[in-house]
């Protein structure tokens, strides 16, 4: 932005007031599901009300954000799910059926710990290593191998949980829950899982990063 569209204090007031005002109609939209929860709304009238609400106040925010920056060089703490990276949404407006897609990072920091828990596992059950593959003789000395035990063993969420006892440290990770038109059929998409995501179909997504953090904004200003 040049020095001669520079935002001025009573824009920035503006759009601080127009944050003010989004919050009071998302949260009146949502006060309106929760009453009517239970009656008749077929055509989810209720739901799209919560869902323009939403997205008026993330746009709302993110020109106050913006506007913010330009005036003081500050920027709020609230992180908009999704934020500038997703198309608008044009799936349905009510889903009858919905795809989540996860992607969590991780860094093997602690070799040695992933592999003794590995072999802690198929010393306690044999059964969790595929006998063909002779895993369980490798599990504690290959780290490809007690990868495939672990996550074998433990769902993703107890794994994102307990991520240290294994020697692993967290990267970034996101989720989107998307629309689809129809469940799909049982390993219809197996062999392609991520193929057809569509981010004009997301409902929401929800990110965690260290960008995000404080302490990683502070490294943007001058000492």
């Amino acid at each position: 932005m040049s020095d001669a569209a520079q935002p001025t204090a009573a824009d920035v007031r503006a759009a601080a007031d127009a944050v003010k005002a989004a919050l009071d109609r998302h949260l009146e939209a949502v006060e309106r599901r929760a009453e009517g929860a239970g009656k008749d709304d077929e055509d989810g009238a209720s739901d799209t009300a919560v869902y323009a609400a939403f997205d008026e106040l993330a746009a709302a925010g993110e020109a106050y954000d913006e506007l913010l920056y330009e005036k003081y060089d500050e920027v709020t703490p609230f992180e908009i799910p999704g934020g500038d990276s997703m198309p608008a949404y044009t799936g349905p407006e009510v889903p009858s059926a919905l795809t989540v897609l996860i992607r969590r990072d991780y860094t093997v920091v602690e070799p040695q710990r992933l592999l003794a828990q590995a072999q802690r596992v198929t010393d306690l059950d044999p059964d969790s290593t595929d006998e063909d593959s002779a895993a369980g003789t490798s599990a504690g000395s290959s780290v490809h191998a007690a990868l495939g035990v672990l996550f074998g063993e433990y769902e993703a969420d107890e794994i994102a949980t307990r991520h240290k006892e294994f020697g692993l440290d967290e990267g970034d990770s996101t989720l989107w829950v998307a629309a689809a038109d129809e469940p799909s059929e049982p390993g219809e998409w197996l062999t392609a899982p991520f193929e057809q995501a569509d981010p004009e179909r997301v409902i929401c997504r929800f990110d965690v990063s260290s960008v995000f953090d404080e302490g990683d904004l502070e490294l943007d200003d001058d000492d």
